[in-house]
C-alpha cells in the first residue's frame, strides 16, 4: 500500500483551496437532543456543483502534466462525478469527456452540459460505460478518472474531513455514507494521520451493503440488487481504496430505507438544508445505534445536497 502522510493530505489541500468552497459545519440542538449526541454536519451539499465529489475531481486534474492537460479527462458517470469532473475541468481550462448512460436523467445531463462536459451516451451497463470511456481515451489521449477508485480522488475527497478536524479536533467518531469507497476512504486517511483518538464509521444501505459484507469476507462484495433511494451509493468498493477502508474504518452500520427516509425528513425539517439521500444514511447510522453514539462528539459529513426535484415525491 502507498505511503500516506499529513504532509501529502495537507499539500491536497492547498492545492485545493483556490478551487473549492470551505464548506460550513451545522449543528442542530433538536437534532442532538433526538440523537443523544453532538452532531457536527459537514456540510458538502454547499460545494461546487453540491456535493464532495468536486474535491477529489479537482485534485485528480491539478496533478496531470500540462500536456497531459491539454489532452483532457474522461470518465463514465451517470451523476455527481460526471458534474464534478466537468466544473472542475472547466476552471482549469481541461476538456472534459463525460460518458452518460442512456438512462442518466436529463436533469443530470443537463447539469454536465453547463459545466462543459462534452457527453457521449452508451447503454445503461457498466461494460458499455467502460468501454466507450476507454475508446475515448484511445482516441483523444485524455486520461482516465475513476469517480472513487483513484489515489488522487480519494486525497481529495480526505479533505473535508481535514477541515472538519482542524474546526472540531476533539471528535470521537466520523461518520459517512459508503458508495464507491472514496469518501470514507479518504476520510479514514484524514482521520488516521490528524486525529489520534477519533474514529471512522460508515454508514450504508442494507439494500446496497457490499462494503459491509466487504469488511467481513475481506475481499470486494458486488450487490444483487441496488434498490435504495440512496441512489448515490448504489457503486461498489474498488482495489484502490478497500485496503484504505480495511486498515482505517472502525466498522459500516447498515440502515433501512425507511430509517434513511426518517433521517431525510429531519435533516429537512429541523436543520433547513437540501441534502440528498445518501447523505441522510448516515445520520440513520447514529440514530439506529444510539448507544454506540451516546454522549459523543460526532461529526458527520454531509455528502451532497443534488436532489431531483422532479422526483421528490418518490422520496417520500
Amino acid at each position: 500500500m502507498e505511503v500516506f502522510t499529513k504532509e501529502r493530505l495537507a499539500q491536497v489541500h492547498e492545492r485545493l483551496k483556490p478551487y473549492i468552497h470551505e464548506t460550513p459545519i451545522l449543528t442542530s440542538a433538536l437534532t442532538n437532543e433526538i440523537a443523544g449526541c453532538s452532531i457536527f454536519f459537514k456540510c458538502e451539499n454547499f460545494q461546487k456543483m453540491g456535493a464532495f465529489k468536486m474535491r477529489g475531481a479537482t485534485n485528480a486534474i491539478l496533478q496531470l502534466s500540462k500536456e497531459e492537460q491539454q489532452k483532457g479527462v474522461v470518465t463514465h458517470s451517470s451523476g455527481n462525478f460526471a458534474q464534478a469532473l466537468s466544473l472542475a475541468a472547466k476552471s482549469l481550462e481541461v476538456p472534459a469527456y463525460i460518458v452518460m448512460p442512456s438512462s442518466a436523467r436529463q436533469v443530470k445531463k443537463d447539469a454536465v452540459k453547463t459545466y462543459g462536459g462534452k457527453i457521449t451516451e452508451c447503454p445503461p451497463t457498466l461494460k458499455d460505460r467502460e468501454e466507450t470511456a476507454q475508446k475515448i481515451v484511445v482516441e483523444k489521449g485524455a486520461t482516465f478518472v475513476h469517480p472513487s477508485n483513484d489515489i488522487e480522488v480519494i486525497l481529495g475527497q480526505g479533505t473535508a474531513a481535514l477541515e472538519l478536524l482542524q474546526k472540531k479536533p476533539n471528535l470521537d467518531i466520523v461518520i459517512t455514507p459508503v458508495g464507491g469507497g472514496g469518501l470514507i476512504a479518504g476520510t479514514a486517511l484524514a482521520v488516521s494521520l490528524f486525529s489520534e483518538n477519533t474514529k471512522t464509521i460508515g454508514a450504508e444501505p442494507f439494500e446496497v451493503d457490499d462494503a459491509y459484507r466487504s469488511l467481513i469476507s475481506g475481499k470486494i462484495e458486488t450487490n444483487e440488487s441496488t434498490n435504495t433511494i440512496a441512489d448515490g451509493l448504489k457503486t461498489k468498493l474498488g482495489d484502490q481504496n478497500f485496503p484504505i477502508i480495511q486498515k482505517h474504518v472502525e466498522e459500516i452500520i447498515r440502515v433501512t430505507e425507511e430509517e434513511i427516509k426518517n433521517a431525510l425528513k429531519l435533516i429537512w425539517e429541523r436543520m433547513k438544508i437540501v441534502v440528498e439521500p445518501s447523505s441522510a444514511v448516515a445520520l440513520a447510522a447514529i440514530l439506529k445505534e444510539p448507544a454506540k453514539f451516546k454522549n459523543k462528539q460526532i461529526g458527520l459529513i454531509i455528502s451532497g445536497g443534488n436532489v431531483d426535484l422532479e422526483k421528490l415525491a418518490e422520496l417520500f
